[in-house]
């Protein structure tokens, strides 16, 4: 197992991508999740993508190089990378490029059919989590390799990756950063463990502490809010509409991992066990059955109102089990290779 994986599920007691708007139906309308894939030769840990003909979902180093898939609307199929070492995120835009993220400080983008490794400030870093406004304009967090310290931020300008100018220089001898999302160019979320939350807007960064202690896993944006979810063996849920985060989960959830938000009072999260979280009208419900056994770590929702959610054994080495879900009306066709 790597130190990395072993320390996130350590940390979490466990052990998101373009943000797009479906329109949301009723509880009583939604259908039923599928498993499309399951027991996959790797962990799935990232998905997202631009429609229900274009999604990305990456996992664990299989031996011969991380697992990446993509679904065309007609069929799944596996691309090699050319590297090797898991990779922990996926983000991309509408047409292209797509960036990844993972193991050894490796930034990865992929455009015209064709992978190419961004030099980057370090290999001995994971990257956990990736943003941007523009190809040209991303962002970079993670921690120095196992997850424990050495928490940073890098920026990208369309040429190489450095470390973002004014990233607090004491934040990384005890913590690590899992995710990060914006609004816009001059307001970033950063987030990560012992419920580090760095506000970055366009001149400087203000870090804040939320959530107790508790890690905050994934942070996303949509409706004019930032919803961030994290917790170890009860989930925490916690929304910032630019007064402060306040905690807004109201009752005792399973500890959750991956968010999405569709609109200002709809979203969605996953976590432990198959865990599947859903907020209508500022209330969070979990459903009554879980989204298969394994850990769900990433959920997207699609603009035709589909749902995609990946996760895995990721508590070994190398990680395992993985899974890819589906709840909508246009269910991924053929098999995962």
């Amino acid at each position: 197992m790597s130190r990395s994986l072993r320390l996130l599920f350590m940390l979490t007691g466990l052990t998101s991508l373009l943000g797009c708007s479906p329109a949301p139906s009723s509880k009583a309308e939604a259908p039923e999740w599928t498993l499309v894939g399951e027991r996959l030769d790797s962990a799935l840990i990232s998905i997202c993508g631009s429609s229900e003909s274009d999604v990305w979902a990456v996992g664990g180093d299989r031996g011969s190089g991380p697992l990446v898939l993509h679904y065309d609307g007609t069929s799944f199929e596996r691309l090699e990378t050319g590297t090797t070492g898991d990779l922990w995120w996926v983000f991309g835009f509408a047409g292209g490029p797509v960036f990844f993220g993972g193991a050894n400080g490796t930034i990865l983008r992929y455009e015209a059919g064709e992978f190419a490794k961004l030099p980057t400030p370090s290999e001995s870093v994971t990257i956990f989590g990736l943003w941007g406004t523009a190809p040209d304009s991303m962002w970079a967090v993670g921690a120095a390799d196992g997850g424990g310290s050495g928490a940073f931020a890098w920026r990208f300008a369309g040429e190489e990756w450095v470390p973002a100018e004014g990233f607090p220089a004491d934040l990384g001898a005890d913590k690590a950063l899992w995710k990060v999302w914006g609004s816009a160019e001059n307001d970033v979320w950063l987030v990560g463990t012992a419920g580090t939350a760095i506000h970055y807007d366009g001149a400087g960064f203000q870090a804040d502490n939320v959530g107790g202690g508790e890690s905050l896993f994934t942070v996303h944006y949509g409706g004019g809010r930032f919803v961030a979810v994290g917790g170890g063996g009860t989930g925490l849920i916690y929304e910032n509409r630019g007064s402060g985060w306040q905690r807004v989960d109201g009752e005792d959830l399973s500890g959750l991992v991956g968010v999405h938000v569709v609109d200002a009072d709809h979203a969605y999260a996953v976590g432990r066990f198959g865990a599947f979280v859903e907020e209508r009208e500022t209330t969070w419900f979990e459903g009554d059955e879980n989204v298969g056994t394994e850990t769900l770590h990433s959920i997207w929702a699609d603009p035709e109102g589909g749902l995609w959610a990946v996760g895995g054994q990721l508590d070994v080495r190398p990680p395992v089990r993985g899974v890819l879900a589906y709840r909508g009306t246009h269910p991924p066709q053929g098999a995962i290779p």
